[in-house]
């Protein structure tokens, strides 16, 4: 899908868990906003396909597929070193890539948690630090990021106890960066998003725990409009979205209530997001 909301030009937008979801939805509707793409997941195939879908309706726009595990630095090294092999200095950045574990923290498995932490927080962190001294100097100095977060954020979830911990933490890190950058004009933007239909309920369930995550069937906000609504939040220099008037009003109405009323209310929905 196409978007009216993205008529900023960028030099070059990496996104990071582009192979699908909100990922894949930040490439279609950025492209033409781009002179060139870099697109970043574990899966090849669909990054390929991906940009051969491109190549068609952008045709001005020049993609890249990196192929990276994002829970390893030494694939993140390497996709710093193709950048700069390439000469390619993203001025977008967007941390999409994000994984959840959905069940007691007591019977998590430790691999499934660390490859969440390392996804959720490390990874996010090191590409900023890797990227953002590239938008700070030169004659084209400047550039914005765009770091997925969640409404889950906002909340103590038992049963997402670390994902939701990490989205805190992404959300928190993005406030405080955009503080550091503003005097020079580099804008950082926490998206904050609900329920969404993409593959990432099926990754964070475990197996034979059900068929999909709890929550509100009407929460859930088309991924078009998730990345719509964050481009025009990100071009309209605000520091969190929360896509969808629905998520927004809840994100509102939680910020209001004091943890002590908070604690009671996390408890009683056990199970239900």
């Amino acid at each position: 899908m196409k978007s009216n909301s993205s008529p900023r030009k960028y030099r070059c937008a990496l996104i990071t868990g582009a192979s699908s979801g909100l990922g894949e939805e930040y490439a279609r509707q950025l492209a033409d906003s781009c002179d060139y793409m870099i697109l970043v997941a574990r899966r090849g195939d669909l990054l390929q396909k991906l940009a051969d879908d491109l190549a068609i309706t952008s045709p001005d726009t020049k993609t890249h597929c990196y192929t990276a595990d994002l829970t390893l630095e030494e694939d993140r090294v390497g996709l710093v070193a193709m950048c700069e092999a390439k000469s390619l200095r993203p001025d977008l950045l967007i941390n999409n890539a994000g994984m959840g574990d959905y069940g007691d923290f007591s019977g998590a498995e430790w691999s499934k948690l660390d490859a969440m932490l390392q996804v959720n927080v490390t990874a996010l962190t090191h590409l900023c630090h890797s990227f953002l001294p590239g938008m700070l100097v030169g004659p084209e100095q400047g550039g914005a990021i765009i770091n997925v977060s969640s409404l889950a954020s906002t909340l103590p979830i038992p049963d997402f106890a670390v994902y939701a911990a990490t989205k805190a933490y992404v959300s928190s890190f993005s406030e405080a960066l955009r503080l550091e950058l503003r005097e020079v004009g580099i804008p950082v933007l926490a998206v904050c998003p609900g329920p969404v239909h993409t593959n990432f309920g099926k990754i964070a369930i475990r197996t034979g725990d059900r068929d999909s995550l709890p929550s509100r069937d009407g929460f859930y906000v088309a991924a078009e409009k998730v990345v719509s609504d964050s481009i025009s939040a990100l071009h309209a220099d605000c520091a969190r979205v929360y896509p969808g008037w629905k998520v927004a009003l809840l994100a509102a109405g939680i910020s209001l209530l004091p943890m002590v009323l908070i604690r009671p209310l996390v408890a009683s929905r056990r199970g239900s997001l």
